[in-house]
């Protein structure tokens, strides 16, 4: 059943073009994007992506979830949301997917994520957010057209989210030891037991001929995504949330076959980023929900009645 009209705004991939449509639906958007922005008119299908963070929209619940006026970009096929423009427009410049950014490039791309929203900081991976901290403060306040001072701070604040992931890494880690040593009552055997049943687990997957050695199943995501995953603890927090988004996504027999893991386990990861990327977009909504207030707040004005209610 249709629902009321939403007004939004989509812009092209590059930039260079945007529209105010409205539509009940996310098909009923798609379809009207790629006919104004002239996208997918062989048939290909339009993806459309919130201009503010990159995150991926293809779910109806999720956009009737979304505010009036919400930015999209639409991109065609072959192109990826990357980022902001030099100008501090969120999320227009598009690449094609195929193309590798620039290693020397990307401390400038992620800088003007910062320019366009400084929320932005909530959504990067720890490698993101080390790169910008690892940056000379000079280099960085020429981007972002900051003082020197200010350009500090930043960086001060983006080392304290990357200790707070940390911390939190720790503690998580801290946890599962304590719950391991519950059930192995006998915590000064239990790092040899632990160590006598790893093999013994591979064996009973070998055992049983249904392990997934066998399967079809392939995983989209790339070796380093994997490796992150398999060998870091907490690997949801190393991530961002684009990457989170994806491993939300993926198979999860497909993803358990890539790690050579049990289904479970698998299961578990994928519930660790969906947990930490929820997480992060409602912080994110937090924090424009008390922009938005505060803007609100100092448009008030101050006339008799509010003086004199602080009288009484």
């Amino acid at each position: 059943m249709a629902g009321r009209l939403k007004p939004c705004v989509v812009r092209r991939g590059d930039g260079s073009e945007q529209h105010g449509l409205a539509a009940s639906c996310l098909r009923e958007l798609r379809d009207k994007a790629g006919r104004a922005l002239g996208i997918g008119e062989d048939g290909r299908p339009v993806t459309l992506v919130l201009a503010e963070d990159g995150t991926i929209v293809d779910d109806e619940d999720y956009f009737m979830c979304l505010p009036a006026n919400t930015a999209f970009v639409a991109l065609g096929k072959g192109e990826r949301w990357c980022g902001t423009s030099a100008g501090g427009r969120s999320g227009w410049l598009s690449q094609p997917a195929d193309e590798v950014d620039s290693g020397a490039e990307r401390w400038r791309q992620l800088a003007r994520q910062l320019k366009g929203d400084l929320s932005n900081i909530i959504l990067m991976s720890e490698g993101d957010l080390q790169v910008l901290i690892d940056i000379p403060r000079s280099d960085l306040a020429e981007e972002l057209a900051q003082s020197q001072t200010k350009t500090q701070v930043l960086q001060d604040t983006l080392q304290q989210v990357l200790d707070r992931r940390e911390e939190e890494r720790q503690s998580k880690q801290l946890l599962e030891l304590y719950l391991e040593a519950l059930k192995n009552e006998d915590s000064v055997l239990s790092k040899v037991a632990e160590s006598e049943s790893v093999p013994r687990k591979e064996m009973d997957v070998v055992d049983t001929g249904t392990s997934s050695a066998g399967t079809s199943a392939t995983t989209a995501l790339s070796v380093q995504i994997c490796a992150v995953l398999k060998e870091k603890p907490a690997p949801e927090l190393c991530l961002d949330s684009q990457t989170l988004e994806l491993v939300v996504k993926e198979d999860t027999q497909a993803l358990a076959a890539a790690l050579s893991w049990d289904k479970q386990k698998a299961e578990a990861v994928q519930q660790a980023c969906d947990q930490e990327l929820s997480k992060r977009l409602q912080q994110v909504q937090t924090l424009h929900s008390l922009r938005s207030t505060s803007r609100g707040k100092k448009a008030l004005p101050c006339g008799d009645g509010l003086s004199s209610k602080r009288r009484k």
